[in-house]
């Protein structure tokens, strides 16, 4: 197996990056092919930005640094510099390789809170992405999803953008025992209150699925400082206008972000976008691509998302 890089931009700026990309894995019998791009931004009221984000095949995600606690960019980094020690970039990875990254991420933040630096207060950190995996000779290619906290990781079909991961928050407890609606849930006082985090606890409870690879998929990443400034529809408008064409320096992702800052801007934004094709697409199933894989590993049993409301 063998990575191929196709092309690769990227721009910093200060506390900000933005981040485009291709690249091809030579598979036995098959290629896989990834286009993304990634953009961060502290946004028009924040001092520090404490988002962090992974965007290199086989593994994309962004983590957002806990507003409120102690070091949250820490936090936020230390899960990327866990993820790049336990991932290699030369093949795809393992659901059993993910979980071990998760669960070290876990560790690492913990540990930033006994360093006396850091006082008595609690580093956390959400974390939300997918990765390009071998799930076994019985299973197959794979995208394994996860998910802890209330960044958000999306599947976008061309017209329609459905959110895959569930929030752990408190208003998304309302939501699904049927207190409050979707739409009151975005205005709630305590819609920034989360209830699952790296760091938090001894241990970390993920939820993973797994996706088929076979075909064409699109995910959106992102923190919340996306979808407080962005209803899903104007998120939609924004993914089906865009022409890489006719801005070849301009990525989805900074357009997103940009989008956010125009509408405000108040918390840090961070959005990966990433589009991948495995084999001949023309020659598969697109109901392949929401099926729940057969053959899962126990441990990597799906937390399929609840009602959105």
């Amino acid at each position: 197996m063998t990575f191929v890089a196709l092309h690769r931009r990227q721009v910093n700026t200060g506390a900000d990056v933005a981040v485009q990309s291709e690249s091809e894995l030579v598979l036995p019998e098959t290629r896989a092919r990834f286009v993304f791009s990634a953009a961060s931004d502290v946004g028009r009221e924040r001092k520090v930005n404490e988002d962090s984000f992974m965007a290199q095949a086989p593994v994309f995600f962004v983590a957002d640094g806990m507003g409120g606690h102690a070091h949250g960019d820490v936090a936020s980094q230390t899960v990327a510099r866990v993820f790049d020690e336990h991932i290699a970039r030369d093949a795809p990875s393992t659901p059993e390789r993910i979980l071990d990254a998760i669960h070290s991420s876990n560790d690492a933040v913990r540990d930033l809170s006994a360093v006396d630096d850091y006082g008595t207060a609690v580093s956390g950190t959400t974390l939300s992405g997918v990765a390009f995996v071998d799930a076994g000779d019985d299973v197959g290619f794979h995208w394994m999803a996860f998910n802890i906290g209330d960044s958000r990781v999306y599947t976008w079909d061309g017209r329609t953008l459905v959110q895959l991961s569930v929030d752990h928050s408190a208003v998304q407890e309302l939501v699904d025992a049927g207190l409050i609606s979707q739409e009151e849930a975005e205005q709630h006082p305590e819609r920034n209150v989360i209830t699952r985090a790296i760091g938090a606890d001894e241990s970390v409870d993920a939820d993973v699925w797994l996706l088929p690879a076979t075909g064409r998929h699109s995910f959106l990443i992102c923190s919340d400082g996306l979808t407080k400034e962005l209803a899903t529809g104007e998120i939609e408008t924004l993914l089906a206008s865009y022409d890489g064409t006719a801005e070849p320096d301009r990525s989805l992702a900074e357009v997103l972000v940009d989008a956010a800052l125009a509408r405000g801007g108040h918390d840090n934004v961070t959005v990966v976008y990433v589009e991948s094709v495995l084999g001949n697409p023309e020659q598969d199933d697109p109901a392949n691509t929401s099926e729940r894989a057969t053959g899962m590993h126990e441990h990597l049993e799906d937390t399929r998302p609840r009602s959105q409301g």
